[in-house]
């Protein structure tokens, strides 16, 4: 039987994210599960792979911080104001901000917090670091060590044409 305890919401406030979370939140009451909501703010510095990944320092070669107390305190209110009513009576979540690559960050949390689902919208905002940097989704499938499952907007389907001879 599968049993899900602890599940990860990744949004970047998209309509995909919003939608995803729904089933995200869903999942969480099914299972008597913890929701952990994690958003990854846009940073400038997100793709110096050679910090994000080995963490070698917590400041950019100007001097300034990474990520600071700001930042995350108008990232966590964010995701309050977006998703606070919406789980209504369900308790058991967690608000999570971290810095970095969105795909690394995402995955990192969900080995060291115990993750067994990660539920995401399938697109999100960021065009042009998808076409940059590669999917946000398709990297934390690829990577990660439990299930993940990408929520597609349905207003945003398209339907394949047979081509016309």
């Amino acid at each position: 039987m599968i049993e899900y305890k602890n599940i990860l919401f990744c949004t970047d406030f998209s309509e995909d994210a919003n939608i995803a979370f729904l089933h995200a939140l869903d999942l969480a009451k099914r299972y008597d599960a913890k929701l952990h909501i994690i958003h990854i703010p846009h940073s400038s510095y997100a793709y110096w792979k050679h910090i994000v990944d080995e963490h070698t320092s917590k400041e950019a070669p100007s001097g300034e911080s990474f990520f600071n107390k700001e930042v995350e305190r108008r990232a966590k209110a964010a995701l309050s104001k977006e998703y606070a009513k919406r789980l209504g009576d369900f308790k058991n979540y967690l608000f999570v901000v971290r810095s970095g690559a969105p795909d690394v960050e995402i995955i990192r949390y969900a080995k060291k917090n115990g993750v067994d689902l990660i539920v995401m919208g399938a697109l999100g905002k960021s065009e042009p670091d998808r076409i940059e940097h590669g999917s946000t989704v398709a990297n934390v499938a690829k990577y990660a060590h439990c299930h993940v499952i990408a929520i597609r907007n349905p207003a945003k389907q398209f339907t394949l044409k047979a081509p016309t001879d």
